[in-house]
């Protein structure tokens, strides 16, 4: 076994394990990521794909001023040769009842302390950002315009080839069927293509962290959820930002292309990991966002995919060490985990490292839960 031996095995071929393995190997720490599938196959490359500031926790604000910093020169970075697609289009909230727009101006006054620059808008705003609306019912929206669109693919690719050329081991089709022990520690993985050694083992499996979890005897609360997406024909570029409605939970935006991406937030959808899409979802997002940007009302729909979201009790992600040595958790993001892939990368190899984290995540301890403490992100669907 003295060849297949490292110091940190990371689990999972999403942003957040290949970023972990990147900012790993930037420190000259001995890396091997293993990927059951291909890089980017699970619920980063199914993935919305939005880039935000906006949201209503100071550490979710702090994490997400990072990446919006970085994510604009990443590509030069990583030396890669694809688009990473950053486009910043915008990002609208809509609110629809007083409610909703007490809580958008509550996390606009948070981002603008922070530093963020994100407005709110009049419904007059929002038709100036987004002239294409039926303003039907909309009270106002919070709105930041350099918000918008990655290539969740070429972004994972990039971190995964930028930390191979670093010297990490990418092992794809690799799955990994347990965690090796050693008087209580994780010492390393069992894989379909033999034994990995290691002083520590970084878990980035999205959903999929449940079971990971249970092999070192940790319950991991994650409930998976599928989500749906479709995509329409390109059609030519009109001033739109990514739309978010909070009256229904739907959502849709303009790619680079032209394709507009329609999702919506199903309280009904099922509670699997399942790749599975089917018709009544098709029938009910073109419904809902039709009603609202009428002009997409025609436009023929190209293709549908489902990803799951990694859903935990507050909705907020699982980061750093755990209960058992050696042994790292970065997961739970329930739906809006793709955007911090590089500020959360970067703190994994950190927390690996022994170093302090550049921003504090305390709150995304996994003892919390036990703990009671949990902590709502209000500006996520």
């Amino acid at each position: 076994m003295g060849s297949n031996r490292v110091d940190v095995a990371v689990i999972g071929g999403g942003v957040h394990g290949c970023s972990t393995a990147y900012h790993l190997a930037k420190k000259g720490l001995k890396v091997a990521l293993f990927e059951r599938d291909y890089i980017s196959s699970g619920g980063s490359g199914r993935s919305a794909a939005g880039l935000r500031y906006q949201f209503g926790t100071e550490v979710n604000c702090r994490l997400a001023q990072y990446n919006m910093e970085v994510i604009p020169r990443l590509q030069k970075e990583l030396e890669y040769e694809a688009d990473l697609e950053y486009d910043p289009a915008g990002y609208l909230w809509i609110a629809y009842s007083e409610c909703q727009l007490d809580q958008l101006e509550k996390n606009v006054k948070l981002q603008q302390s922070l530093g963020s620059p994100t407005e709110l808008l009049t419904p007059e705003g929002i038709h100036r950002v987004a002239p294409h609306l039926n303003l039907e019912g909309m009270l106002g929206a919070s709105f930041c315009q350099l918000d918008g669109h990655v290539n969740p693919h070429t972004l994972c690719f990039a971190y995964a080839d930028a930390a191979k050329r670093l010297g990490a081991a990418i092992h794809k089709k690799t799955s990994v069927t347990g965690i090796i022990m050693k008087n209580g520690r994780a010492a390393g993985v069992h894989t379909s293509q033999g034994d990995w050694e290691a002083d520590s083992v970084v878990c980035c499996a999205g959903p999929w962290s449940v079971d990971v979890g249970r092999w070192v005897g940790l319950e991991v609360p994650i409930e998976p959820e599928r989500h749906q997406i479709l995509i329409t024909e390109p059609v030519e570029r009109m001033r739109h930002p990514m739309t978010l409605c909070l009256d229904d939970g739907s959502y849709w935006k303009q790619c680079p292309n032209g394709t507009f991406m329609f999702g919506w937030g199903n309280p009904e959808e099922a509670k699997d990991t399942s790749y599975e899409s089917g018709w009544p979802f098709l029938e009910e997002v073109t419904t809902r966002v039709i009603a609202k940007m009428p002009i997409l009302s025609g436009v023929r729909i190209v293709r549908q995919w489902t990803g799951p979201y990694d859903n935990t009790p507050d909705f907020q992600a699982i980061v750093g060490p755990t209960p058992v040595e050696g042994f790292y958790l970065d997961c739970g993001w329930s739906g809006h985990g793709l955007q911090f892939g590089p500020s959360v990368g970067r703190i994994m190899a950190e927390f690996v490292n022994g170093e302090k984290p550049f921003i504090d995540v305390h709150r995304f301890r996994f003892t919390r839960f036990e703990e009671n403490d949990l902590f709502f992100e209000p500006a996520c669907i």
